[in-house]
């Protein structure tokens, strides 16, 4: 079930789609506010490292957006990165990796 469940989720993170579809202006506020607060809680307010690795563009660097969205939804095994996908769509997730891969601290 579980690999089912990756596989299906890997299928819809490769579907070309713009991350900014059907994201509204205020959910867009929001995502980029969680991504400052929420995410920086262990990343660093500006994404430069904490209890977790940075996540600055050079840091980034050779990762897809695909990827990063797949790590955002289901967390990391071991570590103490949890999954959001309880709280963000696909989509949203996009959004979120999108915005770290152009530089997302402010």
């Amino acid at each position: 079930m579980a690999r089912a469940c990756g596989f299906l989720l890997s299928l819809l993170l490769s579907l070309p789609i713009q991350a900014a579809d059907g994201i509204g202006d205020a959910r867009q506020r929001e995502l980029a506010n969680l991504l400052i607060q929420d995410c920086g809680s262990c990343h660093g307010l500006r994404m430069k490292g904490g209890l977790g690795p940075a996540l600055q563009p050079k840091n980034l660097a050779g990762k897809s957006a695909e990827y990063l969205s797949g790590v955002i939804l289901e967390g990391r095994v071991g570590s103490a990165m949890p999954a959001w996908n309880a709280i963000l769509t696909p989509v949203e997730a996009r959004w979120i990796a999108e915005r770290l891969l152009r530089g997302a601290a402010p």
